[in-house]
């Protein structure tokens, strides 16, 4: 039988709380680079459209003109601005979303961790034939 110090829980309590905050920044980090791909995907879909006319819908020059390159980095540039700031809230909804996935998993993860180490089984009906 091992017997914990303070300090040692208190280790072991930090050093999961270290692992929480490390996976809720991945989680972050996905979402905002989620919602930078969706707006980037939105912005391509609007400068495809088009009145009829030669230019492109935001009045530059026609498609497959020289500035397409230019045009495609500066979309890049804007979903990731907007995504890192929020403007839009996508990737605040998904990553509140996944977070309630993650607690699941991790309070799962710590109930069957508590139960394995105090040796205890959970009860199960007996099986019925029927």
């Amino acid at each position: 039988m091992s017997v914990l110090l303070p300090s040692t829980v208190t280790d072991t309590t930090a050093t999961a709380q270290d692992a929480k905050t490390a996976e809720r920044l991945k989680l972050r980090q996905a979402a905002e680079g989620f919602e930078a791909m969706f707006v980037r995907q939105i912005l391509s879909a609007a400068r495809q459209g088009s009145f009829g006319g030669e230019n492109d819908l935001f009045g530059g020059n026609p498609v497959g003109g020289n500035d397409d390159t230019f045009t495609q980095m500066r979309d890049e540039r804007f979903a990731e601005i907007a995504a890192h700031s929020g403007a839009f809230g996508l990737a605040r909804q998904i990553e509140a979303q996944l977070a309630r996935g993650l607690e699941m998993s991790n309070a799962a993860a710590t109930s069957a961790a508590a139960t394995s180490t105090t040796g205890s089984t959970a009860a199960t009906p007996p099986a019925t034939e029927g």
